[in-house]
């Protein structure tokens, strides 16, 4: 089965709980603090594998979750980290943050590979709390939770030459004719119900790879017939091979045809019309295709047209020579703009407010990522209380509340935990 989109949920490993221990041994004075630090969650990564031609792996998969780094020990010993969640996809493969829209990775190479999601950090263990003035702390962190994204992940053909045009103008019969490439072909509408990839091998001993989408109709660009699923995998190709039946075999007008293909190619994508196109004029054998050749030529001007039978394999000689040389000369260009991908601030001048605060009825409710992590890495005892108490004053949100009215007894909330408000 060809799937070439799917959308999930990926959730980094959460890291190790730190440790709360004491150094006691005999004849060993002033043992002090003994707790090690939890290991770091494991990261999820996507991979490229080259012997993966679909998503199919991925479809049934509603959630992919990393393991949770070990926790510290006593006697300074650190928690493991859990290993990196591998996750192997198709080369072509894209990965999009559905909550921000930016593109996450985009692996088309051989190889490559993106960190998706970020495992969490290990908590520390009481012995990295240790200070001057706090000689034997007695607390410790929770491990910090991993990374969770909702994404999308879709797979873009990697093809040179891709075939596009109405169904039945014989595209199938093409790429069966140039290549090893064995498509169902059948004398009925949607025959191919997905991509077909072809290696092609010109005079010149040169090689390129060609696909096959199934026919588009008008209105694909929208959502009618199988158009709008494949219509992806033709942004990557460097050329499209425009195939028309210049027959008119179905009653159809070939300039008509070549008009309406290139109204779906613009509104999915305007940069596809800005592609180099060849023309196929298919079909040659029947009688009225020389006719309409010569009216379709007087309206078409500007593009290369090869008077091609496919079915004998006529003509096509000429087409793969021609695509040979002319991928020569076009370069790889990328798919999208650096702006559209995520990427990471290393400095950051002048730090965003790091809380909100909405009353809701009679209860205080506190949101933000910073005051969310920190409440997660919190171990409620006695010290790890008063630790959370005077973070939270530092960050400012005692005086936010005091500005907002809030008095001793009144309901504090953060996710899903309530507290009594206490000056």
């Amino acid at each position: 089965m060809f799937v070439d989109e799917v959308t999930l949920k990926v959730i980094a490993g959460k890291g190790g709980d730190g440790c709360t221990a004491f150094r006691r041994e005999k004849y060993i004075p002033y043992g002090g603090p003994y707790g090690g630090n939890g290991g770091h969650g494991a990261d999820i990564i996507f991979k490229v594998d080259e012997g993966l031609h679909t998503l199919l792996d991925l479809r049934y998969q509603k959630e992919i979750k990393g393991k949770k780094g070990e926790n510290g020990k006593g006697k300074n010993q650190h928690g493991k980290g859990a290993d990196p969640l591998i996750i192997k996809v198709p080369q072509g493969t894209i990965v999009t943050d559905l909550d921000t829209g930016l593109i996450l990775a985009d692996l088309k190479h051989k190889d490559d590979k993106a960190l998706i999601a970020k495992g969490g950090r290990g908590g520390r263990g009481n012995t990295a709390f240790k200070t001057q003035t706090n000689t034997a702390p007695n607390f410790s962190e929770n491990g910090e939770p991993g990374e969770e994204r909702t994404i999308k992940v879709e797979l873009k053909l990697l093809a040179d030459v891709g075939l596009v045009g109405l169904p039945s103008v014989g595209k199938s019969t093409i790429i069966s004719k140039v290549s090893k490439s064995k498509p169902k072909i059948a004398a009925y509408h949607f025959t191919t119900l997905k991509p077909n990839l072809g290696v092609v091998r010109a005079s010149n001993g040169k090689t390129f790879v060609m696909a096959d989408l199934p026919g588009l109709i008008e209105g694909a660009s929208k959502g009618e017939g199988l158009g709008d699923r494949f219509l992806r995998h033709i942004e990557r190709t460097r050329v499209i091979l425009h195939v028309i039946d210049m027959a008119g075999s179905e009653g159809r007008d070939p300039y008509e045809d070549y008009l309406l293909i290139n109204r779906e190619l613009e509104d999915f994508n305007k940069k596809l019309l800005t592609k180099p196109m060849v023309i196929i004029a298919n079909k040659m054998d029947i009688a009225g295709a020389e006719e309409n050749l010569v009216k379709f030529k007087e309206k078409v001007k500007d593009k290369k047209i090869f008077e091609v039978t496919a079915l004998t394999s006529n003509g096509l000689t000429k087409v793969v020579d021609y695509l040979s040389d002319l991928l020569d000369t076009i370069k790889e260009e990328n798919l999208y703009e650096d702006d559209a991908f995520e990427s990471h601030v290393l400095y950051k001048f002048k730090e965003e407010k790091p809380f909100t605060i909405e009353k809701e009825g009679e209860v205080f409710v506190i949101k933000g990522e910073k005051v969310e992590k920190l409440f997660k890495m919190t171990k409620f005892t006695d010290e790890g209380i008063k630790r959370f108490s005077n973070k939270l004053r530092k960050m400012g949100i005692d005086e936010e509340l005091e500005k907002m009215g809030v008095v001793d007894g009144d309901m504090v909330k953060i996710l899903d935990f309530h507290f009594e408000y206490r000056k």
